[in-house]
């Protein structure tokens, strides 16, 4: 079968089209003929092996995918870290769902890893209250296009959204954002006067953080006491500045970690969220942002145009 497969850890230039042996499919898993793969922007940190989880070679990138199954249904499924780009992988059944009609394949990739985490970050990690207020970092991308809708729907006060071009924050002011303010800035200052002007001179209670370095910096400074802001990411590359356990104490803030591996060890979060979704989506009441669709071959590029910050919702590859 054909599949994109890394030998050595790098960029997007280690990304390479090649001929391989199909999975082996161990007993009680599936085989499933892939029609579409999701891109991530985690897969770019798996390609270099600067993820949370080491990678080992040979790799085929990939979290998930949407295939047909040995009895012909179509699912969307959630691998076990990778296999995703190739004409075949293999799924466990408590990892896939049936995909409605009303939904398409880009649809649902969006859902299964990008969806659950933005429905998790609000519900489960941030706890958010009706009328408080949210910043969603990077909000015309895949997770941050859903969260900014979700935050709404669950009433919060006030949604904050940033972006770096202004077709960005004129995507998230169309999904529902209050405001929405360049994200590019140099010092974890600048970011704390952005967001906190933005609030309308207020402090804020919820962050959503995937970025990092001064961008989290500034928006743990822009907390207010009993503020959360739920770090889910490093897309900067940066790390943050150390925090003191003293400088939550002295404003009660709160720092919150999130990985969504640790969703699937818990029976029924997944379920509850993907269900979730499909019924805003099939309703009518959810916006999924397919942003952009690459043949297989072109999975490099694919990974060129999301490090560089130039798309925005889903992106898809095409098998």
């Amino acid at each position: 079968m054909k599949a994109i497969q890394v030998e050595q850890f790098g960029g997007p230039e280690v990304l390479e089209l090649r001929e391989v042996d199909d999975p082996v499919v161990p007993e009680g898993a599936l085989l499933l003929e892939v029609k579409s793969a999701g891109v991530n922007y985690a897969d770019t940190h798996q390609a270099e092996n600067s993820y949370l989880a080491a990678a080992t070679l040979p790799l085929i990138p990939g979290a998930e995918v949407v295939g047909i199954t040995p009895d012909g249904r179509r699912v969307v499924a959630l691998l076990a870290g990778a296999g995703g780009y190739a004409e075949r992988t293999v799924a466990w059944p408590n990892m896939t769902w049936d995909v409605p009609d009303s939904v398409s394949d880009g649809e649902a990739l969006g859902v299964v890893l990008q969806g659950v985490t933005a429905w998790h970050l609000l519900r489960t990690s941030a706890h958010l209250a009706e009328g408080e207020s949210v910043v969603v970092h990077a909000a015309a991308g895949g997770v941050g296009s859903i969260a900014v809708q979700l935050a709404k729907r669950w009433g919060a006060g006030r949604v904050i959204a940033t972006a770096s071009t202004p077709e960005k924050r004129e995507l998230a002011l169309e999904l529902g954002a209050d405001v929405a303010i360049d994200s590019r800035v140099e010092t974890a200052g600048e970011m704390k006067s952005a967001l906190t002007e933005a609030n309308e001179g207020r402090k804020l209670d919820v962050i959503l953080d995937m970025a990092g370095g001064a961008t989290f910096d500034g928006g743990l400074a822009a907390l207010a006491p009993f503020g959360r802001i739920v770090t889910y990411g490093m897309a900067g590359r940066v790390p943050p500045s150390t925090v003191e356990p003293g400088a939550l104490i002295g404003r009660s803030r709160a720092i919150v970690g999130f990985w969504m591996v640790h969703c699937t060890m818990v029976p029924g979060m997944l379920d509850e969220a993907v269900n979730g979704l499909f019924d805003l989506i099939t309703a009518g009441d959810l916006r999924m942002i397919v942003g952009g669709s690459y043949p297989l071959a072109e999975a490099r590029r694919a990974h060129e145009d999301i490090r560089g910050r130039g798309t925005t919702g889903k992106l898809v590859l095409t098998v």
